[in-house]
């Protein structure tokens, strides 16, 4: 069985690529720990942790999602020279 030409396989990520999507997801951080600081004075403090813990778990999957695709995008194949 004939392979064909083979490939590298190379990376193009750089951190610029994912820097605004580090900076979004510190911004859900600190809102979330905002909000949760906020109702902390209320007179049931378990909403502000299961607040905290809400926001944080739901916004987990797309930032990963976002992280998995970026990287999945920057994924290049090259053709090697057969030398």
């Amino acid at each position: 069985m004939n392979s064909g030409t083979p490939l590298a396989v190379r990376c193009t990520l750089t951190f610029g690529d994912i820097y605004v999507q580090v900076l979004a997801w510190m911004a859900v951080i600190f809102v979330s720990l905002a909000a949760g600081l906020g109702l902390m004075g209320s007179t049931k403090p378990i909403f502000a942790l299961v607040g905290v813990g809400l926001i944080l778990v739901l916004s987990l999957p797309f930032l990963l999602f976002a992280f998995v695709t970026t990287l999945l995008n920057h994924i290049k194949l090259d053709p090697q020279n057969p030398e």
